[in-house]
């Protein structure tokens, strides 16, 4: 009987492990775009006296949100699930 209980919470929690390997593979590749937008933006404001690309300014600020709702995500700190699930703020 209590098998039966217990089902659906190991369900949830094989899908939770199946959305944290994902939620994993597209933090690697949020890392790989930050350095690059990163070195980007760097060299940007090299040749426009020291002026910040805006828009490469406002994508990070929102990676960096992504990046902090896939931690907590990751870490139990909160169930509610980054970009792809939920939107993109």
């Amino acid at each position: 009987m209590n098998d039966h209980n217990d089902e659906p919470h190991y369900e949830s929690m094989w899908m939770r492990l199946i959305s944290m390997i994902i939620v994993a593979v597209l933090m690697g590749f949020a890392q790989t775009l930050f350095w690059v937008i990163a070195v980007a933006q760097f060299i940007i404001m090299l040749a426009n006296k020291r002026e910040p690309n805006e828009q490469l300014s406002e994508f990070g600020t929102t990676m960096g949100v992504w990046m902090a709702k896939a931690i907590r995500y990751q870490t139990a700190g909160s169930e509610v699930k980054p970009w792809p699930w939920t939107e993109l703020d």
